[in-house]
């Protein structure tokens, strides 16, 4: 019998602590900081309302924290915008100040709190069984399918369907400077589904985005992959791609901590890597997730993901994320059953994506229970429960502390 999600903080805390590496000049960022909210700023909210946000050098500095590491490459455009967007993000921000890069973190921000504490990631993956994700450069708002350069009916119309369907509408650009886009844009269309063996992904170029609205959502829901690619018309099948989250209007940890990661990852596997509006769990930033399999993933520095895109062009995840500081689980399953697989998975060291999935979860007493199956027919009966660590913890940048849940898992018997 064995168990996850309560012990071991302080080895969870000091893995994150050796993880832990600049990927930003912090210097640049203060001063971009600084000139972006040291006078006043205005922005305008999706309801017309503006709001205003100012802040001396010291409180710019609160936002980035300091290291002494100096960055290797860093865009300068990049940076102005994640400035611009800490500041647009509003006033309440400055409560719970966000850190760059892995860099000397400032000790309010809700990703850094998290880390601190060595919560459990464990099932707190966004549920989907797809993804559909559109190219689309330039700002985003809190919900950028309506907040975007990208026409507001026709992305509320996107975000509409597919969540109708059971998946997640996602917006994503390329790393480093978003300036205005003409021309074809880039679709990722992916299947994660509740078997990882039966994950694909698809790419395409569109020179309307409108043209999405014909995809055949009731075969994307149920995984078809021919009748989906006949409905993309130029689809063909793509690559392992790894999407981070960097929309500081969502929360400013997204922004400062995963735009130097998305650029990053970007350098190594160009086409692979990109910017993704929202993954939700900003308290694990930097988060991404893995397509096909919509395999979530927290805490994730530089080099977590030169391990993750070198991984999964075979269909594995690298050992060193196994476990409940990095594995949020799978997207195509429920919290619980997430779990249970992330357990099952690090408990035997498992790195094929496809060879471990979990059923969905019975409900008991006090908790749940849940079967994982391996490819080569051993399996397990996992309980899972969501209990509370004792503390309370904001979950995003500018809002209240509540107390702090974590899925725990234990296993209870194995069929061999």
């Amino acid at each position: 019998m064995s168990t996850s999600g309560g012990g071991g903080k302080a080895a969870r805390r000091a893995a994150a602590a050796a993880g832990a590496a600049a990927s930003a000049t912090v210097a640049s960022v203060v001063d971009a900081v600084t000139g972006a909210v040291s006078a006043t700023m205005t922005s305008t909210g999706s309801d017309g309302s503006a709001s205003e946000a100012s802040a001396d050098r010291s409180t710019a500095e609160g936002i980035v924290g300091s290291t002494d590491v100096t960055a290797d490459v860093t865009a300068d455009e990049s940076t102005a915008e994640t400035a611009r967007e800490v500041a647009a993000a509003g006033p309440e921000h400055a409560e719970h100040p966000a850190t760059t890069g892995y860099g000397t973190p400032a000790s309010g921000a809700c990703s850094v709190q998290w880390d601190h504490d060595g919560t459990s990631a464990y099932g707190t993956a966004a549920t989907a069984t797809f993804f559909v994700i559109v190219e689309q450069s330039g700002p985003w708002g809190r919900d950028a399918a309506r907040e975007s350069h990208l026409d507001r009916e026709l992305g509320a119309e996107l975000d509409a369907r597919t969540s109708r369907a059971g998946g997640r509408f996602m917006l994503m650009r390329r790393p480093g400077g978003h300036p205005a886009h003409e021309g074809p844009r880039t679709v990722l269309v992916a299947h994660a589904g509740a078997r990882p063996e039966d994950a694909w992904l698809l790419t395409a170029e569109v020179d309307e985005v409108g043209d999405l609205l014909g995809l055949d959502w009731g075969a994307l829901s149920r995984g078809s992959r021919s009748l989906v690619q006949a409905s993309l018309l130029g689809s063909r099948p793509g690559p392992a791609t790894l999407l981070v989250c960097t929309n500081g209007r969502r929360d400013v940890c997204c922004a400062v901590r995963g735009r130097p990661l998305a650029a990053h990852a970007a350098r190594l596997a160009p086409g692979r890597a990109w910017e993704v509006s929202h993954t939700g769990g900003h308290r694990f930033a930097p988060t991404a997730v893995l397509l096909p399999w919509g395999q979530t993933l927290a805490r994730v520095d530089e080099r977590a993901s030169e391990w993750v895109l070198s991984a999964s062009e075979t269909g594995h995840l690298p050992a060193e994320l196994l476990g409940p500081l990095h594995d949020r689980g799978r997207s195509g399953v429920p919290a619980a059953s997430q779990c249970a697989e992330s357990h099952v998975r690090a408990e035997i060291g498992e790195t094929r994506l496809a060879a471990l999935w979990a059923d969905l979860p019975e409900q008991g007493e006090d908790g749940w229970e849940v079967i994982v199956t391996h490819a080569d027919g051993r399996r397990w009966r996992v309980g899972v429960s969501r209990e509370p660590v004792g503390h309370q913890r904001p979950e995003s940048c500018g809002k209240k502390a509540i107390e702090v849940l974590e899925h725990r898992a234990t296993i209870l018997e194995a069929w061999f």
